[in-house]
């Protein structure tokens, strides 16, 4: 049921802290689109009736148990509020739903008297359970817990009018000044509140954790964020690594490891460029772009720059969908440079793993990007990445530095297409006329560690030292 990457860190984030001996709960809605093969492994826990809102409406709360790779899902049962079909609709159903949730996932835990020492809250939609925790059940033995919030879009806040807040919530009328809930005197924020009752903050990368302080980056938060400076640090995401694994990887034309990657990427060149109509060369410098197709991403500063890539050695292949305006310009490309550039727009699993294993490097020049995985991913595939240096993007990527043959990509600073074509420039004269090191930095990018264990262990420090 996932919708985006918060979906693959929850997936991935509890199994690699059961494997550092931690004991792990994931609590999340039951959702109606929850697949039927997963329902039915559900072992029903318990039910009680909680009171919510302002004017004291009881509602049921079931509490359904799955256990997967050691790790023990709590699903909070009620039909009224999750029968719906996706997890997110609009913000008017979603409040209600999730001071729901929020009150709901606390109750659970005593009712099952299982006490944390770390509750940890992920966006705004748990924003109301540090604030609940501290308020409503300060004098259960939840109260030992201490709380950490991850931000991993700060665009979204759960912003509504106070009243509306305070009726679903019953929550105290402390909690709804200044310094917490309250915003522009009438409006509530269920973000802002949360993480002021948080004892620590944590965001996907240590840039992103300083970009969100500034005005730019802030989305109106950023003077919260500096008061809270204090409890907040970056902790970068990791990947999958069974899934993105070269050489086990089923979709490539020619499975590899690192002894045999510079071969091998020959030929996922050579099958790739088949399958997608280019000409079939692999010689050719192949440039991939795997991404969500939005302002966000720098793809206007790519649309600048393709006449410029195009030189008779180079060609470029792009996989996604979005927005129409780039949608539209990347397939102007395409027929204008048959052979040379193809503009899949579409999603596909399969030819995202192809294009990986196939090109030389991965574009990804941000506007901003909290923490970023295609990168990542890239790197795992040995494809050197050319990245904007922007939150877990300048956090993961070293510029190749040519003096000491040192670096896994190229960078570029300010958001202007120059310097993307600069960097693209750079990247092609070392493939060209130095292929001994650039074969070196595709070992080198392969050896990285880009697995969620170096993360996982940067969390269970946080909850140790947070008790």
């Amino acid at each position: 049921m996932k919708t985006g990457g918060l979906g693959d860190v929850m997936y991935a984030l509890p199994k690699a802290l059961v494997k550092l001996n931690c004991d792990v709960k994931v609590i999340l809605p039951n959702y109606g689109v929850i697949k039927p093969q997963y329902k039915e492994q559900m072992v029903y826990k318990g039910s009680f009736y909680m009171d919510l809102t302002s004017d004291g409406k009881q509602y049921y709360v079931g509490i359904m148990e799955y256990e997967n790779d050691g790790v023990v899902y709590d699903f909070i049962d009620n039909e009224e509020f999750f029968t719906r079909g996706n997890p997110y609709t609009n913000l008017v159903d979603d409040i209600p739903v999730f001071s729901f949730f929020g009150k709901a996932a606390l109750a659970a835990l005593n009712y099952l008297d299982w006490t944390p020492d770390i509750i940890h809250c992920h966006d705004w939609q748990a924003g109301l359970v540090p604030i609940y925790l501290r308020t409503m059940f300060a004098s259960t033995p939840l109260a030992r817990a201490k709380v950490v919030t991850t931000i991993h879009n700060l665009r979204f806040q759960g912003q509504y009018n106070i009243q509306t807040i305070k009726y679903w919530s019953n929550l105290p009328d402390e909690a709804f000044n200044m310094g917490a809930l309250q915003e522009r005197w009438t409006e509530a924020n269920m973000l802002k509140g949360g993480l002021a009752y948080s004892d620590a903050i944590t965001t996907v990368s240590n840039t992103y954790a300083g970009e969100i302080q500034t005005a730019e980056y802030g989305e109106g938060l950023e003077d919260h964020l500096r008061f809270h400076s204090y409890k907040l640090r970056g902790i970068v995401n990791g990947i999958d690594v069974d899934i993105w694994n070269p050489a086990t990887d089923k979709l490539l034309e020619a499975p590899y490891g690192v002894e045999n990657a510079i071969e091998a990427k020959k030929a996922n060149k050579l099958a790739l460029q088949k399958s997608l109509g280019l000409e079939q060369d692999e010689g050719k410098f192949v440039i991939g772009l795997i991404s969500r197709l939005t302002n966000q991403k720098g793809l206007d500063l790519v649309s600048a720059v393709v006449p410029g890539m195009v030189d008779g050695n180079t060609q470029v292949v792009i996989l996604g969908t979005g927005d129409p305006e780039f949608e539209d310009s990347f397939r102007y490309y395409e027929n204008q440079y048959k052979g040379t550039v193809c503009a899949y727009i579409a999603y596909d699993e399969a030819l995202s793993h192809q294009i990986y294993a196939a090109s030389d490097v991965l574009l990804v020049p941000s506007k901003f990007e909290p923490c970023g995985l295609t990168q990542l991913i890239a790197m795992r595939y040995g494809t050197a990445p050319i990245v904007r240096e922007t939150g877990g993007l300048k956090d993961t990527v070293e510029p190749y530095n040519m003096f000491e043959n040192t670096g896994n990509g190229f960078t570029f600073d300010r958001y202007d297409a120059g310097l993307l074509y600069d960097a693209i420039n750079r990247a092609k004269t070392l493939y060209f006329e130095d292929r001994e090191d650039w074969d070196k930095m595709v070992i080198r990018d392969m050896e990285k560690d880009v697995s969620w264990a170096k993360s996982a262990e940067q969390y269970r420090e946080l909850y140790l030292q947070l008790t």
